[in-house]
């Protein structure tokens, strides 16, 4: 454990943040736009709001790659575990909602329970209505996205914070 702590306190070890934090984002908008694309997985609100914490981690990588010095990796890799532990609780919500745990957001369910004139009501009626937050179009081993993305962003938003703390204590 001594040893592995000792890597990471390393002077040239905070070289690496700004690519894992890029590989993190790429990894995880990647994989939503393939399963949205390629696979024509409809996101809903919910699943089109857990991607903004990864986009965040995006611009903290280039900014880990534009800044120099350590105290500035310690920070943006502390802010990163901050922005993916925020992204485990969206992806959490995300999990209650499809496992009818509590109830959803009202852009999930496509009902309005405002009053609206005519011509918004025909406006309405020619919009694609979106996809409810509550089903669950794809598993793997009954797992659901939301699910796999709340472990994801848990185990990297630890592990953020963890890294962060080793290299400020260096």
């Amino acid at each position: 454990m001594e040893r592995m702590s000792m890597r990471l306190t390393e002077p040239i070890w905070h070289r690496y943040i700004p690519i894992v934090l890029l590989l993190i984002a790429f990894t995880a908008l990647g994989s939503a736009y393939t399963a949205e694309f390629a696979y024509s997985l409809e996101p809903c609100v919910l699943c089109i709001y857990q991607r903004i914490p990864f986009a965040v981690i995006g611009v903290l990588g280039v900014l880990a790659y534009l800044l120099k010095g350590r105290m500035a990796m310690v920070v943006l890799t502390a802010l990163a575990g901050i922005v993916l532990l925020i992204g485990a609780g969206l992806a959490s919500y995300h999990v209650g909602v499809e496992q009818h745990w509590w109830a959803s957001v009202a852009s999930c369910s496509g009902a309005s329970d405002q009053a609206l004139s005519m011509r918004e009501f025909q406006a309405l009626l020619q919009q694609e209505p979106g996809k409810a937050c509550d089903e669950v179009d794809w598993t793997m081993f009954g797992i659901s996205m939301a699910t796999y993305n709340v472990a994801f962003s848990g185990v990297l938003g630890l592990g953020g914070l963890w890294a962060a703390i080793t290299m400020r204590a260096a």
